[in-house]
């Protein structure tokens, strides 16, 4: 029986004889990984073997050897430059086997990997398009440029659902990996805005870099339904009203409200720190809005009869009539009727308690 000492050594001498194993199974499943790599490192290799044994053996420079190589992987033939010994047939009938296999075999994974990423992409699309077909009260976003991406991070981080529009692969690659539902064509066109159910979608956001294409969209979007919240942007100033016309519910221009922050913050910083920290969330405040129905536990109620002070500590900022007449910082007087729509700031989880029994 061996001593422990002897056992701890060998178990050491083991281990430092596995590990380069496991280290050279790491890398080959890396490389399979990448199979473009595998593929390019596997054909390299075969003809530097190929061509360090013509060379040794035919006694060739390194150019004839690396030639008499390429020609064995390709399996072209020995045209011009065959091998002249015994030794030199032998070998290149061994490279023959052994090399041009291993290069069969790459390209073989290769062509595995192209064909299976294919098919995924084909099931992706179809599932994809499948669950599109069944949207309702969804969002479309038309343009996933800086506006349009920023739109697409505020809704995901509210888990609504959305389609967006597109016509550049490039901007919408990382949501197409994400599984997010995309469809890669033109937003002014009306059968990609079919394809994206606008008569089901709840609302539009039309945000391409074009003035006259937004127009197109919000002209296009409001034939196809008539009640869809649609907010468009105004690259200039004067396409503001054109929107407005086309059917567009708001306009929003960057460059004003860009403008129009920058002086907030010169001339009240305070406001626009407190304004900042509410839509970047440090406060745990957030603005919602509520719309009353008509079976709702508040239609018919006065604001003081409500939990929305009391318990859930909620500030009602608007209450907006179903007439469009607007009340401002209501009293506790104010009697809530179905339709209303009320804005209100809260903590994020009691507006969440609100939502719950508002309907």
């Amino acid at each position: 029986m061996l001593p422990e000492s002897a056992n701890f050594g060998g178990a050491a001498l083991f281990l430092r004889c596995a590990m380069p194993f496991s280290r050279l199974a790491a890398i080959f499943s890396l490389l399979t990984r990448q199979s473009w790599l595998f593929a390019a490192l596997t054909i390299l290799l075969a003809v530097m073997v190929g061509a360090a044994g013509f060379a040794w053996i035919e006694d060739l420079s390194a150019v004839d050897a690396i030639y008499l190589a390429t020609q064995t992987v390709v399996t072209v033939g020995y045209g011009d430059l065959p091998p002249k010994t015994e030794a030199g047939r032998i070998f290149a009938t061994i490279f023959m086997l052994v090399g041009g296999g291993a290069v069969v075999y790459a390209l073989s994974i290769l062509a595995q990997q192209i064909v299976q990423s294919e098919v995924l992409a084909a099931l992706g699309g179809r599932r994809r398009s499948q669950a599109m077909s069944k949207l309702e009260n969804h969002f479309i976003v038309c343009g996933a440029g800086r506006v349009g991406a920023r739109i697409i991070t505020e809704l995901k981080k509210q888990n609504c659902q959305f389609v967006v529009l597109e016509a550049d692969e490039k901007k919408v690659a990382p949501l197409i990996e994400a599984g997010e539902m995309v469809i890669i064509g033109d937003a002014t066109l009306e059968e990609n805005l079919r394809r994206a159910r606008v008569a089901q979608a709840k609302g539009l956001a039309a945000c391409l870099p074009d003035d006259a294409d937004n127009v197109y969209v919000v002209l296009t979007a409001r034939d196809l339904n008539r009640e869809m919240h649609i907010v468009a942007r105004a690259v200039e100033e004067q396409a503001e009203p054109k929107l407005i016309r086309a059917g567009a519910n708001r306009v929003v221009a960057p460059t004003i409200i860009g403008s129009l922050s920058m002086a907030r913050a010169l001339t009240k910083p305070a406001i626009a720190d407190f304004m900042d920290s509410i839509i970047a969330e440090e406060l745990d405040l957030v603005f919602e809005e509520f719309l009353i129905g008509p079976d709702s536990i508040y239609a018919g109620k006065k604001i003081k009869e409500t939990n929305m002070r009391t318990e859930l500590d909620l500030v009602i900022i608007a209450i907006r009539r179903k007439s469009g007449e607007r009340i401002f910082h209501p009293s506790g007087e104010t009697e809530i009727a179905a339709g209303d729509l009320l804005i209100l700031i809260g903590r994020a989880e009691t507006l969440q308690k609100m939502l719950k029994v508002v309907g």
